[in-house]
């Protein structure tokens, strides 16, 4: 339990980075770059250690699913991109599909 609470954290995290990524402008402005440094290290850190006890799988469609999802909400919610029936239907599926490998019994 406690490896996925890593994998979860891990994947806003990720968010986090890939946000960043944006404001950063190509690393040129000097605070988006260094929180992006900081969200990467510490999504790929958490990454790491939950996969000590994680089949590599399952725990990265997990982590991608999140910073996935995560990010494209953001972006609607607060940087102006583009909110459609379709985006947030995807979106919603990427989320039904990280609750369908918790539930198939993939994953330990």
């Amino acid at each position: 339990m406690a490896a996925w609470l890593l994998v979860i954290v891990a994947g806003f995290l990720e968010t986090g980075f890939a946000v960043c990524l944006k404001l950063s402008h190509g690393f040129t402005r000097l605070w988006p770059t260094v929180a992006f440094c900081a969200f990467a290290l510490g999504s790929f850190g958490l990454l790491t250690l939950a996969l000590r006890r994680l089949e590599v799988g399952p725990a990265y469609a997990v982590w991608t699913g999140i910073g996935a999802a995560g990010t494209a909400v953001y972006g609607m919610l607060f940087l102006g991109d583009v909110v459609s029936a379709l985006k947030l239907v995807s979106i919603s599926l990427v989320i039904l599909g990280l609750v369908g490998l918790q539930f198939s019994g993939s994953v330990h």
